[in-house]
């Protein structure tokens, strides 16, 4: 919960892309759902590279492929431009709407 009146004494930072559209892992291409956790990872939904990716706190420089990234399609290892994920702590599951 963030007050309507809070103030910022830090700029932003780039945690995640941030150098062009491309399939490497320090760049996205049409990114989407954006899941941060309590532990402050980042997970997007890297759409047109058909994969999750996932940055851990402190790491800006490359993210982890997590799920997908094999290409587009339909096979176990494979996502067909993903829109959205999540993370349930509780069942240690990571959510992706495909």
């Amino acid at each position: 919960n963030i007050p309507a009146n809070a103030r910022w004494s830090q700029n932003g930072v780039t945690v995640a892309g941030g150098n062009g559209y491309g399939n490497a892992t320090n760049q996205l291409h049409w990114p989407h759902g954006l899941f941060v956790d309590d532990d402050q990872t980042v997970v997007i939904a890297d759409c047109w590279n058909h994969r999750i990716m996932q940055w851990e706190k402190g790491d800006t420089t490359n993210g982890q492929v997590v799920a997908g990234g094999n290409g587009q399609g339909n096979g176990l290892s494979q996502l067909d431009r993903p829109t959205d994920v999540l993370i349930d702590k509780e069942t240690d599951s990571l959510i992706i709407c495909d």
